[in-house]
C-alpha cells in the first residue's frame, strides 16, 4: 500500500488540539498522580498503575467518555442526522424487499461482469441475482481509494476488475478466477462437493463411526450423519468404500455426469438414531463402559477396532496407504516439537490469516487458526470452513475446533485431517465464553472428565494428525484440577497440552498462576509436551518462565501480541524494542494490505478489513511506548493514566476512544459510510471488568 503524501499532515490536523496540550503539559512536568493522590513509582506499580514519566502525564479528563460514547459522537458529527419523528420498526418482508432490491441496484455488480467486463461471461445470465449493467455501476461507482491495490504490490492480477477501490493502478493483465488466485497463496478452501455432501447429510466417517462404537457413545451427540454400519460400503460405480481413506463421498457421475447422492434416510428412523434415555441410564452406560471394569479403553485398541470390519479388498484394488504394515501407530505418528518455538495462540476475532501473517514476519514459529466449532464445520458452513485457511508463509500450521460430544469431536476431526493440510490439531477444552460453555463445550468439559476423555480418544483414533489439547486451570476458581488429568490426557492420546494459568470463572481477571502451571508441568508424563499460556508480555517473562521451570516445553503468546505483535522479534532478539509511531503505521499498513488481498479489495472487502481492523486497534492502543515509562518493561495488567506522548500520530495511537481508531481506519482505507457503526467484540478496552472471553 502506497503512503498517501498529505498522511502526516491529516494526523496533525486531526490532533491539534491534543498536541498543544501537550506543549503546555510537558512544560509544566506535574508530579506522578492519579485520583488527585500523590504516588510513587513503587505505589503506582502496586497498584497496576503504569508508571509513566511525569513529563508526559496531563490532567485526566473531566468525564472519562466510553467507547460507545466517542462512536456515538462521531458518528453524530459525521452523518447527517435523520428528523425528530420515531421510525417505526421494519417488519421481515420490508427488510427482504430491501435486500433484494439492494442486489438488484447497480452497485451490485456481478462478480462474473466484474472480473471480465463482459455481459456475456455470467453463466446464470438473466437469472443472476445481481445487476449486469456494468455502465451503470461505472457512472455510479465509489472513488478510488488511494493507494495501490494489494494483488498488483504482489504481481497478480486482481480478480475483482472494474468494483476494486483501486481500479485506477490497474495494470493490463487478465484477470484470473478468484479461487484459483487465493489457492496461490491460501489453501484449505472449502470444496464445493464437500459442501454440498455435508449440506445433504451424505458424508460418511468410517473412522469415527467405528471408534465411537468401540467406545459405546455412538450416536449420543448431536451429529446429523449416517451410520456406516446401516449402508453398504459400495458407491454406485462398483468399487469398495475403505475406511482407511478417513471420510468418504458419495460422488459418482451417471453416464450424463449429473452428480449421484444416496437418498437420504429420514431423521427420525430408529436405525439412524437410538431413542432418548433418561440422564441417568446414560451416565450408567457411559460409567460401564468408560470404566470397562477397570481398565481403560486404550488408543492403540481403538485403531485396532476401527479397521477389523473393513471390507474385503483385492490386492490389485489395495492403494499404498491402506497397507496395514504403514498404517500410523499412536505414539508412531510425527510429532510436532514445541519446545522453545514461539507459538501465536488462537485468538477468536482478531486472530485472523492476515493478522498471522503479520506475526509470522516478526518471528512466530507456530500459527494456530481462530477456534472453530465442530457442529458448524459438520454443517458445512462456509464462514466456519474459513477460519481453517492457511497462508502458504505459515510453515507450522494448526486448526483449533470446539465440540460439546465425542461423536461431533471425531467426525470433525476425521473431516478436517482429510480435507485439510495441516501439521495438527487442537482441541479447545479451556473457553470460558458463556455461549460455548452453555453448550456442554470448552472449559465446561474440565467438569465432565469422562467426556472429556471420550472425545480426546474419539479424535486420536480419527486422525493421522497429531492432537493436542488447551485446557484452564479448572472451572471455578479455587478449584484446579488440571494437574489431575495431565497423565490421563496424555493416556488417552494427546501429544501435548496448553494449560493456560487461569480458571473458567477467573476469564482474564487477575494474573495466570504460573506456579500452578509449573506443577502440571512436573506432574506430566517426560514424553507428554506441556505448554503455558498466560500474560507474556515481554523477552523478560519468557525467560523467567524456563528458568522456573525448565521442563517446560514452551509458551504461548495471546494477548500480548494482539497488543505488541513485534513481541516476537523482543524475545527472539532479547531487547525492549522502543518501536516508533511511523513504524507502527506501517504494520497497519501491512495489515491492511492483507486483509485486502484475503477479504477483497473491493467495497465489501475494504469494510470488513476496516471492522476487523478496528477489533485489532481496539488491543493496540493498551501499548504505552518504552520510552515514556519509568520502569521496563510494561507489564499486561497495568492500567496507563492519561498521558501524551511523543508525537501527534504517538498520541493517536494510545487513544482508547474508539472515533480515534475510526481516523485511523480513515487514514488507511478512506472515510466510513455514512450508515457506519463500531462496536468492539469483546469489549478489551475495558480494564476493571474481565468481559474478554
Amino acid at each position: 500500500m502506497g503512503e498517501p503524501p498529505e498522511l502526516t499532515q491529516a494526523v496533525m490536523d486531526e490532533s491539534e488540539t491534543e498536541a498543544g496540550k501537550s506543549e503546555n503539559t510537558q512544560t509544566q512536568s506535574p508530579p506522578a498522580r492519579f485520583n488527585g493522590m500523590q504516588l510513587s513509582t513503587e505505589e503506582l506499580i502496586s497498584k497496576s498503575i503504569a508508571p509513566v514519566k511525569k513529563e508526559f502525564l496531563r490532567p485526566p479528563p473531566t468525564s472519562r467518555s466510553t467507547t460507545s460514547d466517542s462512536k456515538d459522537d462521531y458518528a453524530n458529527s459525521e452523518a447527517p442526522r435523520s428528523s425528530g419523528m420515531i421510525q417505526e420498526k421494519k417488519s421481515k418482508r420490508q427488510l427482504k424487499r430491501e435486500r433484494h432490491e439492494k442486489l438488484k441496484s447497480a452497485l451490485n455488480l456481478c462478480p462474473s461482469v466484474a472480473r471480465t467486463g463482459e455481459i456475456s461471461s455470467c453463466i446464470y445470465a438473466d437469472k443472476c441475482r445481481f445487476s449486469h449493467d456494468l455502465e451503470a455501476y461505472k457512472s455510479q461507482r465509489p472513488a478510488d481509494l488511494e493507494g495501490e491495490c494489494p494483488f498488483t504490490y504482489a504481481q497478480k492480477p486482481c480478480p475483482y476488475g472494474v468494483t476494486c477501490r483501486f481500479y485506477g493502478t490497474h495494470k493490463d493483465a487478465t484477470n484470473e478466477n478468484l479461487d484459483a488466485l487465493k489457492e496461490g497463496s491460501e489453501i484449505n478452501m472449502l470444496k464445493k462437493d464437500v459442501q454440498r455432501l455435508l449440506w445433504k447429510n451424505n458424508m460418511k466417517f468410517p473412522k469415527s463411526n467405528a471408534v465411537l462404537k468401540q467406545l459405546g457413545v455412538e450416536g449420543r451427540g448431536h451429529t446429523r450423519v449416517k451410520d456406516s454400519e446401516e449402508e453398504e460400503s459400495i458407491v454406485p460405480d462398483g468399487s469398495h468404500c475403505s475406511e482407511d481413506k478417513g471420510c468418504e463421498k458419495y460422488d459418482s457421475s451417471d453416464k450424463h455426469g449429473a452428480s449421484a447422492v444416496l437418498p437420504e434416510e429420514p431423521l427420525g428412523s430408529d436405525d439412524r438414531r437410538p431413542l432418548k434415555k433418561s440422564k441417568s441410564d446414560i451416565d450408567e452406560r457411559n460409567s460401564s463402559n468408560d470404566l470397562n471394569n477397570g481398565t481403560s479403553v486404550t488408543v492403540e485398541g481403538l485403531v485396532k477396532d476401527s479397521t477389523k470390519d473393513e471390507s474385503p479388498i483385492t490386492n490389485d484394488q489395495l492403494p499404498p496407504e491402506t497397507d496395514a504394515s504403514l498404517k500410523f501407530h499412536p505414539r508412531e505418528r510425527k510429532l510436532i516439537d514445541f519446545r522453545g518455538k514461539l507459538y501465536l495462540a488462537p485468538l477468536t476475532t482478531v486472530g485472523n490469516l492476515p493478522f498471522r501473517r503479520v506475526c509470522k514476519d516478526f518471528g512466530a514459529d507456530v500459527t494456530c487458526g481462530e477456534m472453530a466449532m465442530c457442529t458448524n464445520l459438520l454443517e458445512g458452513q462456509a464462514s466456519e470452513w474459513a477460519l481453517l485457511r492457511r497462508h502458504k508463509s505459515e510453515n507450522l500450521f494448526g486448526v483449533q475446533i470446539c465440540g460439546a460430544y465425542p461423536d461431533t469431536v471425531a467426525r470433525a476431526v476425521e473431516l478436517i485431517d482429510q480435507e485439510c493440510s495441516l501439521d495438527f490439531i487442537d482441541i479447545n477444552m479451556g473457553c470460558p465464553i458463556d455461549m460455548v460453555v452453555n453448550k456442554g463445550a470448552g472449559s465446561a468439559l474440565l467438569t465432565k472428565p469422562l467426556r472429556m476423555k471420550n472425545a480426546i480418544q474419539a479424535a486420536c483414533a480419527s486422525a493421522e494428525k497429531p492432537i493436542t489439547v488447551k485446557v484452564r486451570t479448572g472451572y471455578i476458581e479455587g478449584r484446579n484440577r488440571a494437574d489431575s488429568l495431565i497423565s490421563q490426557i496424555y493416556e488417552w492420546g494427546a501429544s501435548a497440552v496448553t494449560v493456560h494459568g487461569r480458571s473458567r470463572q477467573q476469564r482474564y481477571s487477575k494474573l495466570a498462576d504460573w506456579e500452578y502451571i509449573n506443577t502440571c508441568v512436573k506432574k506430566a508424563p517426560a514424553s507428554l509436551q506441556v505448554l503455558g499460556n498466560g500474560d507474556v508480555f515481554s523477552y523478560l517473562d519468557w525467560n523467567k518462565h524456563f528458568s522456573d521451570c525448565p521442563e517446560l516445553s514452551s509458551c504461548m503468546i495471546a494477548r500480548g501480541a494482539l497488543v505488541k505483535p513485534w513481541l516476537f522479534t523482543e524475545i527472539k532478539e532479547q531487547r525492549h524494542w522502543d518501536i516508533s509511531s511511523g513504524e507502527r503505521l506501517d504494520i497497519l499498513k501491512d495489515y491492511v494490505r492483507f486483509g485486502l488481498e484475503h477479504w477483497g479489495s473491493d467495497s465489501k472487502g475494504v469494510e470488513t478489513t476496516r471492522h476487523f481492523l478496528l477489533q485489532w486497534l481496539s488491543y493496540t492502543f493498551r501499548y504505552i511506548p518504552v520510552g515514556l515509562l519509568e520502569v521496563v518493561p510494561q507489564q499486561i495488567n497495568w492500567r496507563p493514566p492519561s498521558y501524551y506522548c511523543r508525537n501527534d500520530l504517538e498520541t493517536l495511537m494510545a487513544s482508547e476512544s474508539a472515533a480515534d481508531w475510526i481516523r485511523i481506519s480513515e487514514m488507511l482505507l478512506g472515510k466510513v459510510p455514512l450508515d457506519f457503526k463500531f462496536a468492539p467484540k469483546h469489549k478489551s478496552n475495558a480494564y476493571d471488568s474481565a468481559e474478554n472471553g
